[in-house]
């Protein structure tokens, strides 16, 4: 086999895999219907990837490395508190929106494997915040916005961004809304979500 086929048979499977896992789930996909699917033999599927663990971790991979890098970008840039909470609000919630494995990615891979997500570096990227933590501080100490627990704003926002996502059908059933809608929904709460984190800092 030839490395441009054997590219293509990788990159066929990846496609494949993903396409499958956002629509049934991951857990509800095995390696066999991946191979089918793909319409490739199973022992070839074996032989670029050995688990559906590994295929799996390698789509988490390609599916947030960017997304992550760009999220660390804006906590680690030189901006005011208030425009980097804007931006990483609205910034994130595009992620989730062009990325909609990305939480129950993230949530299968700490389920299955609490030790591993850890030593994945993308992970790492995703969740860094040591310069973001330092800056509440120092703007907590010098009286610019209220005292807080810098740990505990941080949980807040993430939580505000990633929860509306991880109970997508639950908000579309309750407001008998479609995916364009929830979509929609998710825009306007970019403003909402900025609004509460900045309103409860802010002096």
């Amino acid at each position: 086999m030839s490395p441009r086929s054997g590219k293509t048979t990788k990159q066929k499977l990846i496609d494949t895999a993903t396409a499958l896992f956002l629509e049934k789930g991951v857990d509800r996909v095995g390696v066999r219907e991946i191979a089918a699917t793909a319409g490739i033999n199973l022992s070839l599927m074996n032989y670029y990837f050995r688990s559906k663990e590994i295929l799996f971790e390698t789509i988490f991979e390609i599916q947030i490395k960017e997304r992550a890098h760009l999220l660390r970008v804006i906590l680690d840039s030189e901006q005011t508190l208030e425009n980097k909470i804007r931006e990483y609000v609205s910034t994130y919630i595009d992620v989730l929106l062009d990325n909609p494995l990305l939480v129950s990615f993230v949530m299968s891979i700490v389920h299955r494997s609490p030790d591993t997500i850890a030593k994945m570096k993308v992970i790492e990227n995703l969740y860094h915040t040591e310069s973001f933590m330092e800056q509440l501080r120092k703007e907590s100490e010098a009286g610019n916005i209220k005292p807080i627990d810098a740990e505990q704003f941080f949980l807040s926002m993430i939580s505000l961004v990633l929860f509306p996502f991880a109970i997508q059908p639950l908000i579309q059933d309750r407001n008998r809304i479609n995916n364009e809608q929830f979509r929609t929904m998710m825009r306007y709460r970019k403003e909402h979500v900025f609004q509460a984190l900045w309103t409860s800092i802010k002096n």
